[in-house]
């Protein structure tokens, strides 16, 4: 469900430069269409926004919602994390499946692949310790989908949101952090973090280079964790 794959510090972009996604719906057959068109070519990399908010947790169970070719729910799983990834393409999540065992069988092992709809994906009585959703644009209320993301959420736990910043990118699909901050009330989350960051976009087709903010929003419900202090 990703707008584009991260190379080092960039986002390859595979659809327009600035505004990757169109206006209107991103259903299934949306994403599977785009992941079908082309395996993207470069080496993979995690979020940035990814290792700079979640390197010093220790690791449990992460949800990664909308995970796409898999970079981030690798190097979860690389870290210790046992990953359930979830996505609505099933050619990304093939794709990703692949990327996982060639970087060995350890991390692969850690991972569970989920074909799934964010918008109706229950995971019963589980919750984890990470959810982390980074570009996902489904169709309907932006704030319906935080909501759900949240709510998966176990006490002490972390929730991770990133997306295209909605006062730098005046159309496409958008988000704004007050929008993810609105659902968490203060008597149940922290937020940790709430800001715009900036990031170099490079477009796979004519390797244009364009500057994107992102929506940041880094919160941890609170609670007592599960889990024990994280390593140094």
């Amino acid at each position: 469900m990703r707008p584009g794959e991260k190379d080092g510090h960039d986002v390859v972009v595979t659809g327009g430069a600035e505004h990757p996604e169109p206006d209107g719906e991103f259903g299934a057959e949306y994403w599977e269409d785009r992941y079908r068109r082309g395996e993207p070519t470069s080496l993979q990399r995690p979020s940035p926004s990814l290792v700079d908010e979640t390197g010093g947790l220790s690791p449990g169970q992460a949800l990664d919602a909308g995970c796409g070719s898999g970079a981030d729910s690798i190097w979860l799983a690389s870290r210790g994390w046992h990953v359930t990834a979830l996505d609505v393409s099933a050619t990304a999540l093939a794709h990703a499946r692949k990327t996982a065992r060639a970087a060995g069988e350890d991390i692969a092992d850690r991972i569970e692949w989920v074909h799934a709809d964010l918008t109706d994906w229950d995971p019963g009585e589980r919750r984890f310790d990470l959810v982390t959703s980074h570009y996902v644009h489904v169709p309907g209320p932006a704030e319906d989908l935080f909501g759900r993301l949240a709510s998966w959420v176990a006490p002490g736990g972390t929730l991770l949101v990133v997306g295209h910043d909605g006062h730098a990118h005046p159309r496409g699909s958008q988000v704004f952090t007050e929008q993810v901050t609105a659902g968490l009330p203060e008597d149940q989350w922290e937020v940790v973090v709430a800001e715009s960051r900036t990031q170099t976009v490079r477009h796979l087709a004519d390797e244009s280079v364009v500057t994107l903010h992102d929506a940041v929003v880094h919160a941890r419900r609170k609670g007592p964790s599960r889990l024990g202090p994280a390593a140094d």
